[in-house]
């Protein structure tokens, strides 16, 4: 597919129930993705194991939301000893940060000591958010921002997390494969949804706190 791809063909791709992806990072150019099973997080049945519980709750990260959108993306795209490879190209980094400017595309960041250290970004339309790519410069850096994006989501009246895939890292936290046709139906349903990613902005300091989100997470899981 050609790199003449705007962001506005990015929003009718996933409203549609397909992702674009590159062959590397390298590489200029997307290609449509349209996989028969797909990987989906339910939002009241997010599990998080217990270990991780004890690193949320312990607020040893400041976790933002889309102060650092683009520096998430390079994080993302950035080879490193477990990923000698990506798929997030300089097209993926301009589309998304156009669609980060225009309210559709999110991140959530991970900071200690000012520098950011993990984190994961994805594309909100209606009651969907679409994951795209998380990464961790120190241990549980992705993971806790993971957990902050499902407590945001569920404020925020959330009905599915679109993971794309499926893989071993995830399914600790409880992710399920459903097949092309079930995910198109629950696309669907949640596209007529209108959540709002920004709800927790409501929220005092201290209803925002590792003990607050996990606290939620109890309540409702």
């Amino acid at each position: 597919m050609s790199a003449y791809l705007t962001a506005d063909d990015l929003l009718a791709y996933y409203v549609n129930g397909v992702f674009p992806m590159a062959e590397h990072r390298d590489d200029p150019d997307l290609f449509i993705v349209d996989p028969e099973e797909r990987g989906v997080l339910p939002l009241d049945r997010f599990h998080v194991p217990r270990k991780l519980r004890k690193v949320v709750r312990s607020d040893q990260f400041m976790v933002r939301t889309d102060s650092a959108f683009s520096r998430v993306i390079e994080g993302c795209a950035a080879v490193t000893h477990d990923r000698p490879s990506t798929w997030i190209n300089s097209t993926i980094l301009n589309l998304y940060s156009q669609l980060n400017r225009r309210g559709y595309a999110h991140s959530v960041e991970c900071w200690r000591d000012n520098k950011l250290v993990g984190g994961l970004y994805g594309v909100s339309i209606g009651g969907v958010f679409f994951g795209e790519s998380m990464f961790s410069r120190v241990s549980d850096a992705s993971k806790v921002a993971l957990v902050h994006l499902v407590d945001r989501l569920r404020l925020g009246g959330y009905r599915l997390l679109d993971t794309q895939f499926t893989n071993p890292h995830l399914e600790q936290f409880g992710i399920e494969a459903i097949p092309r046709h079930e995910f198109q139906r629950r696309l669907d349903d949640a596209l007529n949804i209108q959540a709002n990613f920004n709800a927790y902005r409501s929220l005092s300091p201290d209803a925002l706190t590792g003990a607050s989100v996990m606290q939620r997470m109890t309540q409702t899981s």
